[in-house]
């Protein structure tokens, strides 16, 4: 995908993710792809978050839960972005597949 206002990606991701199947997912990267959070749909109302950058950690997460997790995630791993990069994950073997960094 594109990049991405801040203001407008977490409702873009919240929609985007409910339309997805389980074991897909979404990743969420700065302009620079050097930090990052991955979102894995592991069935219909639970996700699997991970995030890397300024601090490591990994979520499991009710649908819920899940938009104030981001936000509070996104305030943390992108303080000073304007523009992300979403891209869409076909399945849980992508998450760990590094990205071209700029």
């Amino acid at each position: 995908m594109a990049l991405i206002n801040l203001e407008t990606t977490l409702q873009r991701v919240c929609t985007t993710l409910a339309k997805l199947t389980p074991t897909q997912g979404l990743e969420i990267l700065s302009y620079k792809r050097n930090r990052g959070i991955t979102i894995l749909k592991l069935d219909e109302k639970t996700f699997l978050v991970r995030e890397r950058g300024y601090e490591k950690g990994e979520f499991r997460v009710s649908e819920s839960d899940l938009p104030k997790l981001l936000k509070s995630l996104m305030k943390r791993e992108f303080p000073r972005s304007r523009k992300l990069r979403i891209y869409r994950l076909a399945g849980p073997d992508e998450m760990e597949r590094p990205r071209k960094k700029l």
